[in-house]
This record gives C-alpha cells, sequence and structure tokens, in this order.
C-alpha cells in the first residue's frame, strides 16, 4: 500500500487523501455498533464507534486481512457535534483496533441510519496484498 500525498500539500491528520493498493479487494458492508448478535450495548457515540470498527476487523480477519490493509472507509454519522465531540475516544478506539491511520477517509452527517439506534455506520474496503 502506497499513501498518495501530493507535493506541497500538508498531511492530513487522521486519515489520508488516496491510497494505492494492489491484491485482492475485499468490501466491508456499513457495520454499526452492535455486537454479532445484533445486540446494541451503549447509545454512547465512542462505544458504538469501538463495535462498528470492531465489527469491520471481525469481518476482515475472515477474508484472511488485517486492519492494515484497510485502504478506505466511509463514516456515516448522525449528528457530527457528537461525532467531534467523541474525537478522543473515537481515536483510542481506532488506534487499538485498526491502528494505522493510512486508509483515504470520509466522513458525512446523515439523517438517519436504519437501525433506529445507531449512530454511526462505517463502510470499509481493503486490499489483501498478493
Amino acid at each position: 500500500m502506497q499513501v498518495l500525498l501530493p507535493e506541497g500539500w500538508p498531511r492530513p491528520k487522521g486519515y489520508s487523501n488516496g491510497v494505492k493498493a494492489r491484491g485482492t479487494q475485499v468490501f466491508i458492508a456499513g457495520m454499526i455498533g452492535w455486537d454479532a448478535q445484533c445486540v446494541f450495548h451503549s447509545d454512547d457515540f465512542g462505544a458504538q464507534a469501538r463495535q462498528a470498527l470492531q465489527n469491520i476487523a471481525d469481518v476482515l480477519r475472515e477474508a484472511g486481512g488485517k486492519p492494515e490493509h484497510i485502504v478506505r472507509m466511509t463514516w456515516y454519522v448522525t449528528d457530527k457535534r457528537e461525532y467531534l465531540a467523541a474525537g478522543r475516544e473515537v481515536g483510542q478506539a481506532f488506534r487499538e483496533i485498526i491502528g494505522s491511520y493510512n486508509a483515504a477517509m470520509t466522513a458525512v452527517e446523515v439523517k438517519a441510519l436504519i437501525e433506529d439506534r445507531a449512530k454511526v455506520e462505517i463502510e470499509a474496503t481493503a486490499v489483501l496484498p498478493d
């Protein structure tokens, strides 16, 4: 995987502008903050983000991948202020579960998610090296 940073651009904090990778692609559907039995254990944004990230890591492991193989993530949040307020907790969970901040990322505030209790949904794309 190669992080793409055009000359003269400042290094983004918490994500990459682009990523170049070669290998087997793995597409992970939007994961929300419930466990494998579809049970929410918290309505706290940080806790739901942690669980969603763990769900991504679990699906990726099933494909034979590791969190460092993630090249792209899209975060859908129901309240950008709540997302920003939970930044420290989300960052800690990200470092513990995913590790690297090299993925190209986008965060979008949405009106609602399909599951009423969900505060965040995260899609991920990974590329497992050849």
